[in-house]
């Protein structure tokens, strides 16, 4: 679902959204065991841990990606990441978001530059930031 274009939100909040990530991310773990996804996706595995138990810690987007790129229903992590930024990307232009809206209606702490910044892969965005910024979103396109 990661890199899937996501238009709208179900009646979902931004934790709530998390959460289908978590659980998508969960379901990888769990049909792996958390030791081999730590090993083969590089991710720390007090992290994998932590996804494993149902915690929410905070992740990487390209270690999100390096998890799910382990289930056999999904792409590449560099794919998965690509494709989750490209769809944002998509969505604000479907919604008719610049940075500086999206900036102005995001509860995290991000400047319009470090949005686009993120976006383009410019500088490293983590998963709580990818949600939020996909939620705000989503939610515009409904």
């Amino acid at each position: 679902m990661l890199q899937d274009q996501r238009v709208d939100v179900d009646g979902l909040s931004v934790d709530g959204l998390r959460a289908e990530y978590d659980g998508e991310l969960r379901d990888v773990i769990e049909a792996h065991g958390s030791d081999a996804v730590a090993s083969e996706s590089g991710v720390d595995g007090g992290t994998v841990m932590q996804l494993a138990d149902g915690k929410s810690p905070s992740i990487a987007l390209s270690d999100a990606a390096a998890i799910l790129a382990l289930g056999e229903e999904y792409p590449d992590a560099e794919t998965i990441e690509t494709m989750a930024c490209e769809h944002l990307l998509l969505g604000m232009s479907m919604a008719v978001l610049d940075v500086d809206a999206l900036a102005s209606e995001l509860t995290l702490d991000l400047s319009a530059k470090e949005i686009q910044q993120k976006l383009e892969r410019r500088a490293p965005m983590r998963l709580e930031e990818f949600v939020a910024i996909e939620y705000v979103i989503a939610d515009r396109q409904r």
